[in-house]
């Protein structure tokens, strides 16, 4: 169902952003395990619960997260590259960004870590739309640079997003929490998608 409404092709797709990056991406794993899937990040994830963790790969079947451990429990980039990784597996998944586990995030010029050659999708979390953006948005200094706004609206957020052009698609997620602005902003967007990972819905595409 995610699948098709966020068009995921054979090869690599990055997920970045924030408001459920690992949610989206284990969803996606979930719904493609008919299919030889890795898992992993191009930053740092916790293991995903589930999944089978391993630091090298020679042959997949099913679904695996591939990392490298690091402090706090986490892993970090594997130690095979990307382009490795993907002569192995049918789609492999890479979590390409950090957040603070805020809900909206504006990126520094260095950032996100995006594999080359990845297709990219940009979560945002709802539930951060019309709040002041120091208590929701990460990097937010970075973020009223970028549209001159105190307040996450819809407008100053599509307008954040489509100045760094990052994604080609972007998932609007936690739509339950604020539906009216969820879809406010998936109009002002090109290919989003306005969802509830928590419930497992969709609510429209655009």
């Amino acid at each position: 169902m995610f699948v098709e409404a966020l068009s995921i092709r054979p090869g690599m797709t990055a997920i970045i952003g924030s408001g459920g990056k690992t949610s989206l991406m284990l969803r996606l794993a979930r719904e493609l395990s008919h299919a030889r899937v890795i898992v992993t990040t191009s930053t740092h994830i916790f293991p995903p619960e589930g999944l089978p963790v391993v630091q090298r790969v020679e042959h997949v079947d099913g679904c695996v997260c591939v990392g490298t451990p690091c402090e706090n429990g986490k892993l970090t980039v594997p130690e095979q590259s990307f382009s490795e990784l993907l002569t192995l597996c049918d789609y492999l998944l890479v979590e390409a960004d950090g957040s603070k586990h805020l809900p909206l995030k504006a990126h520094l010029t260095h950032e996100p870590c995006i594999p080359e050659g990845a297709d990219v999708i940009c979560v945002v979390g709802a539930s951060g739309l019309d709040h002041p953006i120091e208590q929701v948005v990460h990097r937010h200094e970075r973020f009223f640079t970028l549209t001159d706004s105190q307040t996450a609206s819809p407008q100053a957020v599509a307008l954040a997003l489509k100045t760094e052009n990052l994604a080609q698609t972007f998932f609007i997620n936690q739509a339950d929490a604020h539906e009216d602005a969820a879809l406010e902003l998936a109009r002002l967007l090109p290919h989003a998608v306005v969802a509830s990972l928590q419930k497992g819905e969709i609510l429209c595409s655009f």
